[in-house]
């Protein structure tokens, strides 16, 4: 029997699509230090909830690791140098979103090392729960799977609510991606410690680890590096688009289902990246802050893709230019192409949700200019979608505007975006861009006043 099929697993959810997973150009390219840009570019803004808050001037000197913004609030982290370097402004700066946004401008010293000079080390087994929450908000520590939400909150449930399982989410389903992947193998110990850490802050009973069936050395490896006095089982999940989401992943390991607009928390479950829990393994015992992750960068369109270590406020530009970005490079997308983002401008700077940079070439297929047709009632998309909604009629309702009937009588805000009702559609219908728009204006009729 070979490795790959001893770990196929039968673990998995309804509906899903197997977009090809062009993982081969990274999958074994070890994670390697990308230097410092002249300038790192840090918007206050790089997780969910309020921006942090500067606590720097114009002209002060800081070092690498130092805080440079604090957090404002408890749904908010703070913000720490990636380099040693000189504040050159507070001001705005693009983002991948579009608008512009506050950002700090650091310019880096050209004798910076690598060293962190800040830190702050602790005995973790002599801190209460609160007290590693606390640290973990500290660290500025967010989601690195891509939804920057921050790590400290979901170590307290809502009122009335306990709980009792940590699930890690390695799956990384996403085309082209890698990031994790190398992480399980190469920071095994790093993960555990972070475990250990969650399951201490929320008293959680054991740890349930999801990794999909198509990185048999990832299962291996996290297997073969639990420590005895962890309560941790690895489980292999199918291969399948979009395994990676939390309540997919949920589905596939318990065969439990997350309410309709409830949270993992309603279950007594946890969430959290393979990547999220390696930096605060890493990061907690020394008091250190998070300033640099993991990305993956690849696609036709660059030279020298691979698994880089990108210090948080790089521009974009620097890191293709170290890269390689072709000629005929024809988009540029932050994150993976199911639910990443184009940018306009490579002038955006690499934030803490990065988790990867893919660059398709014109020629390529995915961005032949495709037609728009009218629906056929093929039902691909039900068959698709994950969370078993219509997006057919909802594509429709959005056509003619009737968003809010969208929401009060179709369920969109299950809908969390994934790409899978559009990536089947044969008429090219743009469904998740409808469903975005809608989502938005949604948003902004409840934010007026009656």
């Amino acid at each position: 029997m070979g490795i790959m099929n001893f770990f196929r697993s039968t673990k998995t959810f309804a509906h899903g699509i197997h977009p090809v997973e062009h993982k081969e150009q990274t999958a074994d390219k070890p994670i390697r230090r990308l230097g410092f840009a002249p300038e790192l570019v840090l918007p206050l803004a790089q997780h969910r909830g309020k921006p942090a808050r500067p606590l720097v001037k114009i002209g002060q000197e800081v070092v690498r690791g130092e805080p440079i913004a604090e957090a404002d609030g408890f749904l908010s982290v703070p913000l720490h140098a990636p380099a040693d370097g000189v504040i050159r402004a507070i001001d705005l700066a693009s983002t991948a979103e579009g608008p512009k946004a506050q950002a700090i401008f650091l310019k880096v010293h050209r004798a910076s090392t690598q060293e962190v000079l800040y830190d702050l080390h602790r005995d973790l087994d002599t801190l209460s729960a609160e007290e590693l929450i606390a640290a973990v908000q500290a660290a500025g520590l967010v989601g690195l799977g891509g939804a920057a939400f921050p790590s400290h909150v979901k170590m307290k449930p809502p009122a009335g609510r306990t709980l009792e399982t940590l699930v890690v989410n390695g799956c990384e389903c996403e085309p082209y991606l890698t990031c994790d992947h190398r992480v399980m193998l190469e920071r095994p110990d790093s993960i555990m410690a972070g475990i250990r850490i969650v399951l201490k802050a929320t008293k959680a009973s054991r740890a349930v680890i999801g990794v999909e069936d198509n990185k048999p050395d990832a299962l291996a490896r996290l297997r073969e590096r639990i420590p005895a006095d962890l309560p941790v089982t690895v489980e292999a999940v199918e291969t399948k688009y979009p395994q990676g989401a939390e309540k997919m992943l949920i589905k596939s390991l318990f065969g439990w289902e997350v309410p309709a607009g409830g949270l993992p928390a309603d279950l007594g479950i946890a969430v959290y990246n393979v990547g999220t829990l390696a930096q605060m393994g890493e990061l907690l015992p020394r008091g250190q802050g998070l300033i640099e992750r993991v990305v993956t960068v690849s696609g036709p369109g660059i030279f020298r893709p691979g698994n880089y270590l990108v210090p948080i406020g790089t521009p974009l530009r620097f890191l293709l230019e170290h890269t390689g970005m072709s000629e005929q490079a024809g988009e540029v997308i932050l994150g993976g192409p199911m639910m990443g983002m184009s940018v306009a401008s490579l002038e955006v700077p690499i934030t803490k949700a990065v988790s990867g940079v893919v660059v398709l070439e014109a020629q390529d297929p995915d961005l032949a200019q495709r037609q728009v047709l009218p629906c056929i009632k093929c039902g691909a998309c039900l068959e698709a979608c994950p969370v078993k909604l219509n997006p057919s009629t909802l594509g429709q309702l959005a056509q003619h505007r009737e968003y809010g009937r969208m929401a009060s009588d179709y369920y969109l805000d299950q809908c969390f975006e994934c790409g899978s009702c559009a990536y089947v559609c044969p008429s090219n219908i743009p469904l998740t861009q409808y469903f975005r728009i809608a989502k938005a204006i949604n948003r902004e009729h409840q934010r007026k006043p009656n």
